[in-house]
């Protein structure tokens, strides 16, 4: 057995304060016989000797990693947590790790909209200023920084492991918000629980702690930004990750603020970009901050982001995971809700696409609602029990797509073959006039086209829109009603030629159900969303300014989905232009004309054509 090192070992009760040493555990002379892990149906069981949590025991630390970051010529060490087993103290059990990271555990600030950007901004023109977000208290968690998982997986005979992101809480170093040293922190973490790093008793001390009790097997999950991170790790292709669970991750900076060219902000948080996340997770060591503040948020992310342009750059590039996965070895379990318009299901769903692509044993789990939704306790069982502690339980030959349907009893997912659905293919629908407010959208032809115009206010929310009779502010076309339902699974495409009055103009496109229903939630009623930047219709990289009357071909994909959508609704595709839930609300009077004969939707259809024509007769 390796040297132990000096460490706070405590046992906790109700996850509070400590209550017993690890020496106190039993009566003296009393040897309680030796416990172990337990499996059945292929996963880890509730073993009573791992369950109850006065037994447990909890530590702290810090790991060096191999970088310095924040600038003060020393490696900056990661705060760490552990909860272990009292046998792996007692008895010299070995167990494998769950592991979670994040930089929310010490607090976060202000998520009111006077510290975001002002939305209200004419295209190309720098923004207004924003309020500086007020500082985050520095918090102290010891020995316990964070409680998740543990109830799940420490009676199931798996150690938990936490650790504060680089600059947040007691970590060193400066939060970068997709930075390497993001990734190269859990990275560190990893390495120490199998012998590869240092890890020690304070933040500045030299008395070591060593991970005697661990098997070096570790699995990471997370939800958001926690299971961004994951991700991150894996990018290093550090040996010991086995498996990664993440759930709702957001696997590009870029995606999650911006889209195809066009600055966007994630749902819900309106004007937020990436400075504006630098600051809300700031809660670092005060005496470090400033240096971070000037050389990340002022010196890097500021510069970097370009809220004028919104193009794809080299700032952007170094913070896409997506761009970084030759080196992911670790089995992945990506988990994301359909409806999730926070960090949309194109994150998680690029991402499957690529893995499988490099051949890493990967699948999908899908659920209609929004932003969170882990799989089910007894899948994530089955992962961790496989590739922790490699118990034959088939997992890696199963289905590769799960997904909650709409009327699912209690949740439970739907298997398939992969992902989109195996039967799926691309439907091409064409636009035409009709002498309703609502035009047509078809898959065949005999449409009457031409041109249609209507003017960008963003006083207008899209649900008002889309039950709008006007076409003043959007152009919305829909297909007659289903008399079946129909299934779409994978990634809608729309390219649209149009023309703008003035040499800047957002572009938003909703699919969605008609008639509109009105209820508790109005996005029950959207399909998917997309919004593009028409200046960039040649490139990602280098938008140009639009010549006001000439026409442009403008082709971009739309979120993906897997829904069925239930008869008796019609398919619509809703055309306009500042989107007021997402995008920057320019002064209103831009004026778009759509061609007919350019654009179209291609929408992925189980069953393909046959089964919509179908289903529209």
């Amino acid at each position: 057995m390796k040297a132990r090192g000096s460490i706070r070992a405590c046992r906790l009760g109700s996850f509070g304060a400590a209550v017993l040493t690890a020496a106190a555990a039993l009566p003296v002379g009393a040897q309680p016989a030796p416990a172990g892990p337990v499996f059945r149906d292929g996963q880890a069981q509730v073993v009573p000797a791992f369950a109850d949590p006065q037994r447990w025991i909890r530590h702290d630390l810090w790991v060096e990693t191999e970088v310095d970051s924040d600038g003060d010529g020393r490696l900056d060490r990661v705060h760490v947590a552990v909860t272990r087993q009292e046998q792996t103290e007692r008895e010299g059990m070995r167990v494998p790790v769950v592991y979670e990271t994040s930089p929310y555990f010490a607090g976060v600030g202000s998520a009111s909209a006077q510290y975001f950007w002002d939305v209200r901004q004419e295209l190309g023109a720098p923004p207004p200023p924003r309020a500086r977000m007020p500082d985050i208290a520095q918090r102290s968690l010891r020995p316990v920084i964070a409680n998740s998982e543990v109830r799940d997986w420490v009676p199931r005979g798996f150690a938990v492991v936490h650790s504060e992101s680089p600059g947040t809480g007691l970590s060193q170093g400066c939060p970068t918000i997709g930075g390497r040293n993001e990734s190269l922190a859990p990275k560190a973490v990893i390495d120490w629980l199998n012998g590869r790093a240092r890890g020690f008793d304070s933040p500045a001390g030299d008395t070591p702690v060593t991970a005697f009790w661990s098997t070096g097997r570790v699995g990471m999950t997370g939800t958001s930004f926690n299971g961004t991170l994951p991700l991150a790790a894996a990018t290093t292709g550090v040996e010991g990750l086995e498996v990664i669970i993440p759930v709702s991750a957001n696997t590009s900076y870029y995606q999650y603020y911006r889209a195809n060219g066009l600055v966007r902000s994630p749902g819900g948080y309106l004007g937020e970009d990436v400075d504006v996340l630098f600051d809300y997770i700031n809660s670092g060591d005060p005496a470090r901050r400033d240096h971070c503040i000037r050389t990340v948020r002022v010196g890097e992310l500021a510069t970097g982001q370009d809220r004028r342009s919104g193009d794809y750059n080299e700032f952007w590039s170094g913070r896409d995971y997506a761009a970084d996965l030759s080196g992911v070895r670790a089995p992945t379990l990506l988990a994301h809700g359909l409806g999730d318009w926070n960090v949309m299901p194109g994150h998680s769903i690029r991402v499957y696409a690529a893995l499988r692509e490099n051949g890493v044993p990967a699948q999908l789990y899908l659920h209609q609602g929004g932003h969170g939704g882990r799989p089910p306790l007894e899948m994530m069982n089955r992962w961790f029990t496989h590739y922790l502690y490699g118990v034959e339980n088939g997992v890696e030959a199963g289905p590769r797509s799960w997904i909650v349907r709409e009327d699912a009893a209690g949740g439970a997912p739907t298997s398939y073959a992969e992902y989109p659905h195996p039967d799926a293919e691309r439907v091409r629908l064409r636009v035409g006039m009709d002498a309703s407010a609502v035009g047509l959208l078809s898959p065949g032809g005999g449409l009457r086209q031409g041109r249609e115009a209507f003017t960008d206010d963003v006083s207008f929310g899209g649900a008002a829109l889309a039950r709008a009779d006007s076409k003043e502010h959007r152009l919305l076309y829909a297909t007659s009603e289903l008399a079946r339902p129909v299934h779409l699974s994978g990634t809608p495409r729309v390219s649209i030629r149009l023309a703008s009055s003035r040499p800047a103009a957002n572009l938003s496109v909703w699919l969605v159900m008609l008639p509109w229903v009105d209820g508790p939630d109005p996005d029950a009623n959207v399909i998917t969303r997309g919004w593009a930047d028409p200046q960039n219709h040649d490139s990602l990289q280098s938008g140009q300014p639009l010549v006001p009357g000439r026409f442009y071909d403008v082709a971009f994909d739309l979120e993906p989905d897997d829904q069925v959508i239930p008869a008796g609704r019609r398919v619509a595709m809703m055309i306009f232009s500042s989107d007021r839930e997402f995008t920057l609300w320019p002064p209103a009077g831009t004026e778009l004309t759509v061609d007919m004969v350019g654009t179209w939707l291609d929408l992925p259809v189980v069953g393909g054509a046959g089964a919509l024509e179908s289903a529209l007769r």
